[in-house]
């Protein structure tokens, strides 16, 4: 094995460790109507289809994404050997051949990089399979079997893991995001790439310990610019390192009904003492803003009757359709909020945006400036999810390929396939919606803006959004509201009919 300082400069491939970098996410959804297959992660949509080999360098290097952050910091520093990375639309369980063939992929990687003197997962930490309720846990059990205890292993997730046992056990290093918007992707894949190098120069194993906290937190609660959040995870070490010490926090995603869900906390030092102590420390900062978390919903009547007397143009009240959000899981085609800004005579009104891929190939047959009377969304689920009947214009057609531009995602290409905006003929009111072939949240306003309808214009605007939508639109919002409409990412807690998770967790 080689063993170098993780701030040596040298180039020679001869000096610089080979470390093998992977990526697999899914952020799974166990109650939403929409399948997660093979397909699904080889297409690309809001993010990159599955790249493979030297292509994962050139796809994700410069961009806000965790493996690309771990491929800048390490590309000088080390002898860096490409595996994979895939990602789909958040859903319902992973289907046995997607987590099969992709984990085949890395593992049969893995093999064939040997040796090797470290590896790097880009996880999300909340995937659940059709045969395995910790994905990333089984993931990286077959990793560590393979590469064997003395391989130093990093990982990065996301802030919702439902962070395990198995993950922390196979694991030696790991990094979680800060900051939901998710503005520093890269920055924790950097991370965890400091993480490794420090492993690999010095042959140090730190000391890990981890704590599931006993209650669970809400999405909308969980943006890290609200307190307490912010408060919490100001409270982290900002330059960890194995050696000294590194604590990290994970929200947890609460649709994913599995004993481990929930926020957890972590912490690594070089002395077990020092880590143990502080994952206590941060687990009384947590018991004691319990109570703290904004975790309300206004009604879509009272919501929209506020944005129409306060919202104007150049400063819109957003309406955050928190409950239908894809990039929870959700379906991307409940109604309720078009419904009622239709019946409520908005105006000046935008959605993005509603998944119809049966309405979008009659817009693109219909053409432009074309009057259609059709059935749009509610094509997944039961009677409780309702299509809106209407007539409408088509103002704009596009592909779908656009560059997302906000602080977020900006540096990432979307690629949804093709799209439509449409005006409602209504003269009650003015209300415009895009929509989509593809599940996509509304991560900024590219969304809008490619097909013509900007944002800056309008008086209200509804996005198919949690918490994400505020890294583009907190600027242009008067305000931002979170609505309680049906959808598939429940975020009233304590209606989620849950089946496996452990007994005792209190809900916010």
């Amino acid at each position: 094995m080689i063993h170098v300082n993780p701030d040596d400069d040298r180039t020679s491939n001869q000096a610089r460790p080979r470390i093998a970098v992977a990526g697999f996410q899914h952020e799974t959804n166990s109650f939403s109507p929409v399948p997660t297959r093979l397909e699904d992660f080889i297409r690309p949509g809001g993010w990159p289809g599955l790249t493979e080999s030297s292509a994962v360098v050139g796809t994700f290097s410069g961009v806000n994404i965790p493996i690309g952050g771990c491929i800048d910091r390490i590309r000088d520093r080390a002898e860096i050997v490409p595996i994979l990375w895939a990602s789909a639309e958040p859903g319902n369980l992973v289907q046995t051949e997607a987590f099969e063939t992709i984990s085949g992929k890395i593992l049969d990687g893995l093999t064939a990089a040997m040796p090797l003197d470290g590896a790097y997962f880009d996880l999300h930490g909340a995937m659940i399979t059709e045969e395995h309720e910790d994905g990333e846990g089984e993931l990286l059990a077959r990793a560590r079997n393979l590469l064997g205890p003395n391989v130093p292993v990093a990982i990065s997730l996301d802030l919702h893991a439902n962070l395990t046992p198995e993950m922390v056990a196979h694991a030696d290093a790991i990094t979680i995001f800060r900051t939901y918007p998710h503005l520093d992707m890269a920055e924790t894949g950097a991370r965890a790439a400091d993480l490794l190098l420090e492993m690999i120069g010095t042959g140090m194993r730190p000391h890990t310990a981890f704590r599931k906290l006993p209650y669970m937190i809400p999405l909308q609660a969980q943006h890290t610019k609200s307190e307490p959040v912010q408060a919490l995870y100001g409270s982290l070490p900002e330059n960890g390192s194995c050696a000294s010490g590194n604590a990290e926090i994970a929200m947890g995603f609460p649709p994913g009904d599995i004993a481990m869900c929930g926020p957890a906390l972590v912490a690594t030092n070089e002395s077990s003492d020092a880590a143990e102590s502080a994952v206590d420390d941060l687990e009384r900062r947590f018991l004691a803003v319990e109570t703290r978390f904004p975790v309300e919903l206004t009604s879509p009547i009272a919501a929209i009757k506020k944005a129409m007397e306060t919202g104007r143009r150049g400063r819109p009240v957003v309406l955050a359709d928190v409950q239908d959000n894809s990039g929870a899981g959700a379906s991307s085609d409940t109604t309720g909020l078009l419904s009622e800004l239709a019946s409520s005579g908005a105006r000046h009104a935008a959605l993005g945006a509603i998944c119809d891929p049966e309405f979008v190939e009659l817009a693109h047959r219909a053409g432009v400036e074309t009057e259609i009377t059709a059935s749009l969304g509610g094509r997944t689920g039961g009677p409780e999810n309702p299509s809106f009947n209407g007539r409408f214009v088509i103002t704009a057609l596009s592909d779908g390929a656009f560059d997302w531009r906000g602080e977020m995602m900006k540096g990432v290409h979307a690629n949804l396939g093709p799209t439509a905006a449409v005006r409602l003929v209504d003269d009650r009111s003015d209300v415009q919606a895009v929509v989509t072939g593809q599940r996509v949240q509304c991560l900024d306003r590219a969304l809008f803006s490619h097909l013509g309808i900007e944002p800056v214009e309008m008086a209200v605007l509804v996005v198919k959004s949690t918490v994400h939508f505020r890294a583009d639109f907190e600027g242009l919002a008067a305000e931002i509201i979170p609505v309680k409409s049906p959808g598939y990412n429940p975020c009233q807690l304590d209606a989620i009919p849950y089946t496996r998770l452990r007994e005792g967790v209190r809900f916010l």
